[in-house]
């Protein structure tokens, strides 16, 4: 399979079994949602009736009119317990790794396929203007852009940092999620080939 280079006449060979896979909608969602799930902090506590400080006695006698009652701390009354406290807990699932590169592969080769995948000789700036690389991501297409980059200098992070919509990651930065965000995403030759590696 063979990728366009942009302002470049030799296009880039490149691996069917890493940009030429199917599309896999069921295994992306998968992978997507347990990326997503890993990231939250799942750290929410509440109290209990049994975690409530305070006295357990019982505040009236059982007859003699009214509801019959325990003590003040039951889920009933405001300032008692929750009837089902939050504990904290993980979310995370349990991801293959090679389902999870199956995915990070059906994404690129989906990204391809319909032109959004954008491959340059390099990807940089002279100085940290935010104005330079508004101008270079609009020339490609703009549009929620995810560089991904090994050779990029601190200009090129620092002129993105003010951008909304535009990311720059590494390939060990490379997530499901970005891609999957992304309207389009650039990479550079030397990247293409060390996502093909990684995912070969």
């Amino acid at each position: 399979m063979e990728l366009n280079i942009i302002d470049s006449k030799n296009p880039l060979n490149v691996s069917d079994d890493v940009f030429g896979r199917e599309y896999k909608q069921d295994l992306i969602h998968q992978v997507v949602n347990a990326f997503r799930a890993a990231g939250r902090s799942g750290t929410k506590a509440q109290k209990s009736r049994s975690d409530m400080s305070g006295t357990t006695k019982k505040f009236k006698k059982q007859k003699g009119g009214g509801a019959r009652h325990g003590d003040y701390r039951a889920p009933i009354f405001v300032g008692g317990g929750r009837a089902f406290a939050a504990r904290p807990r993980s979310f995370e699932q349990k991801i293959n790794r090679k389902m999870y590169r199956g995915a990070i592969a059906s994404i690129l080769s989906e990204l391809a396929r319909t032109g959004r995948l954008k491959v340059v000789e390099s990807f940089d700036i002279d100085a940290p203007k935010t104005k330079q690389l508004y101008a270079k991501i609009e020339s490609l297409g703009g549009g929620k852009t995810l560089i991904v980059t090994e050779a990029g200098s601190q200009n090129l992070f620092l002129a993105a940092q003010n951008l909304p919509y535009v990311g720059v990651v590494d390939v060990a930065g490379l997530n499901p999620v970005d891609l999957v965000y992304a309207d389009n995403v650039v990479m550079t030759v030397e990247t293409v080939k060390k996502v093909e590696e990684w995912l070969a």
